[in-house]
């Protein structure tokens, strides 16, 4: 398992050492905290390939989690993945993708996704691909900020999302791991596609002060995001990804989570109470 000590990661390490029967490793660039039984730790960084490539010896499935920062830069790392995880003869690899992973989409991750996507395709390794929508969790920061004036502003257009929780996703990875490799894409999606005005109306139910979305320009968007500090990449990243919101792109609606977890999706109104 990389990216053994983030959020997602680290879930994912504890549902595989809760079903028992192998050993986990959990690999990460730092230490990893209270480990459960039957999981060992390796460091390695995505930037390393000879340590991914000794993390990865002697292991037979692989749950690969994107690597995140600048784009040429998350490439490269996915690119020493998924050569260290031939070279040490990997059998099957389960990768976080994005629902729009498509080179030719506005949003710089999913270009990277739709790369790596290829990468793993030609890697001769079987493979299972958990495209998953935006998570909830993530989208969440932007409703705090709007909380301080009562609009999300937001350059969404008429754009839909089916937010996923990461719990949703974690539990995908974990399933997908623990089974034979079926079938290559598999779309991890929340129950349902919302519009901005709708997850500003769950917002509103939820308990918070009324709040409205705001459709503004993607230069306006821009120039909040630069208001507050945030570093030049993030605020590139953040408006692309809401380019490819604009085009539609982040809309579809599965039953993959009920098929592989045997539960339904989270809803983003269960998740706002607990912000």
């Amino acid at each position: 398992m990389t990216g053994a000590a983030g959020t997602l990661g680290g879930q994912v390490v504890g549902l595989l050492a809760a079903h028992g029967g192998h050993e986990v490793v959990a690999v990460s660039r730092r230490p990893v905290p209270d480990l459960p039984p039957r999981t060992v730790p390796a460091r390695a960084d995505y930037a390393d390939p000879g340590a991914l490539r000794t993390a990865f010896d002697g292991v037979g499935t692989l749950v690969f989690v994107s690597s995140d920062g600048e784009a040429v830069n998350v490439l490269c790392h996915h690119q020493n993945v998924v050569r260290a995880a031939t070279e040490a003869g990997v059998g099957h690899i389960v990768a976080l993708s994005g629902l729009d992973a498509d080179i030719t989409s506005p949003f710089c991750y999913a270009v990277t996704y739709g790369h790596t996507e290829r990468l793993l395709r030609d890697s001769g390794c079987a493979v299972s691909i958990a495209r998953a929508s935006i998570f909830t969790e993530f989208f969440l920061s932007f409703l705090r900020t709007a909380r301080r004036g009562g609009q999300l502003r937001l350059p969404a257009g008429d754009g839909r999302i089916s937010l996923v929780s990461m719990t949703d996703v974690g539990r995908g990875l974990a399933a997908l791991a623990l089974a034979p490799p079926a079938g290559p894409v598999h779309e991890l999606t929340g129950p349902a596609a919302l519009d901005l005005d709708q997850v500003a109306a769950a917002a509103s139910r939820a308990g918070d002060p009324p709040l409205a979305y705001a459709d503004v320009s993607p230069a306006a968007f821009q120039r909040d995001l630069a208001a507050g500090d945030l570093d030049p990449w993030w605020c590139y990243a953040f408006s692309s990804m809401f380019a490819s919101i604009r085009q539609h792109r982040w809309e579809q609606v599965t039953d993959e989570v009920l098929k592989l977890t045997g539960r339904q999706p989270v809803p983003v109104s269960d998740l706002l109470p607990a912000r």
